[in-house]
């Protein structure tokens, strides 16, 4: 078991006990959602943990999705209820990168593999996530280089 999810566990616990309802919520759909992937990789299979962060990015990017929907359909209620769901999902994801450290691995990435226009999108994308691994959101990631292929 990863230290990610060993983590999880004990501080459902935590919660539990501090009555803690939104945490506990969230860690309880978690832990869910990874035995859900485990299940779909195999019998008896034990996620890795980068396996784990994928699953923990994939939550929070669908809390972004959703924060932003309630934002447009004026929603505030339930727009405080997912951003604080989405930082309990943050605090076990790896320290993100910054824009700047992002741009520049955007930079390298796009002069090793001759890019030269947003036709290469796709080949930079791979290549730049490959090198973040889990420490950047792909929205920035994306953002980023469609900047740098469109200059």
């Amino acid at each position: 078991m990863s230290k990610t999810l060993e983590k999880i566990k004990a501080d459902l616990t935590g919660v539990l006990k501090a009555g803690d309802a939104v945490s506990a919520l969230t860690l309880r759909y978690l832990l869910a959602e990874v035995h859900n992937a485990e299940i779909a990789k195999g019998k008896d299979a034990v996620l890795t943990e980068e396996e784990l962060v994928q699953v923990l990015q994939k939550q929070a990017k669908q809390r972004r999705e959703s924060i932003e929907a309630y934002q447009k359909g004026d929603r505030e209620d339930l727009v405080v209820k997912e951003q604080r769901e989405l930082e309990v999902i943050q605090s076990y994801l790896p320290e993100q990168m910054g824009e700047e450290e992002i741009r520049k691995i955007v930079e390298e990435a796009v002069s090793a593999i001759g890019a030269s226009g947003i036709q290469d999108m796709g080949k930079a994308m791979s290549e730049v996530m490959a090198k973040v691994k889990g420490k950047a959101d792909g929205s920035v990631v994306s953002r980023l280089v469609k900047e740098k292929l469109s200059a």
